[in-house]
């Protein structure tokens, strides 16, 4: 059986994220999905109606990897886990970062995750305005960090950001508070960046947990 009759939308979407995590989103199209699936990009069209339509379909594909809650989870540890997931699908696949909620027309996979992220929040006593507030400071966070995750100067490995430390000491005479907290950071030779990120977590949602029991 040839590659053309094997040839489905699930197939033609899963080789445009392959694409996208070796070029980006901008390398995205017909022709280089066809030439992942080696076939020709006539073939695709059988399936997807345009490039515009396979990168809605992309989307979609980036957030159905997004873990989310049950309704009836506690929120709090339901959105801790959708943020773990979240920022690790968005580390694994950097481009999803400018379009899962770019799209001018939004995909079942996105309402059906944002419902049940209001469902938790609702069924938990969030009022409808801080729900959204949640919402909204939680996805800036996770986006964030997941950007400057995929931008950081070193690699991540053990010990990684004691080297980069090293390198580029700055000077105690010229930054003695950037020196001070550098050298209070690495002193321990544990310091992992990656480890800010459930402690903002808690914060914020340390910050969300007293507003809810002020309203209750």
């Amino acid at each position: 059986m040839n590659a053309r009759a094997l040839l489905s939308k699930a197939r033609i979407v899963e080789a445009a994220a392959v694409v996208a995590d070796r070029g980006g989103v901008g390398a995205v199209s017909m022709r280089s999905v066809a030439a992942e699936l080696g076939v020709e990009a006539m073939s695709l069209y059988h399936h997807v109606a345009n490039k515009s339509a396979l990168l809605d379909a992309l989307a979609d594909w980036a957030f159905d990897q997004i873990s989310a809650p049950e309704v009836d989870a506690p929120w709090r540890s339901a959105m801790v886990g959708r943020a773990r997931s979240a920022r690790s699908v968005l580390v694994r696949h950097p481009w999803a970062l400018g379009m899962i909620e770019a799209r001018p027309r939004p995909g079942t996979p996105l309402l059906r995750h944002f419902d049940r992220v209001y469902g938790c929040l609702l069924n938990s006593g969030f009022s409808p305005e801080l729900a959204t507030h949640m919402f909204s400071a939680l996805d800036a966070y996770i986006y964030g960090f997941a950007l400057t995750e995929s931008t950081l100067p070193f690699a991540p490995a053990e010990g990684a950001e004691n080297s980069f430390a090293e390198d580029v000491a700055p000077s105690p005479d010229e930054y003695p508070h950037l020196a001070r907290a550098l050298e209070g950071l690495m002193s321990g030779g544990t310091y992992s960046f990656a480890d800010e990120f459930d402690v903002g977590l808690d914060l914020l949602l340390e910050g969300f947990e007293r507003r809810l029991a002020q309203a209750s």
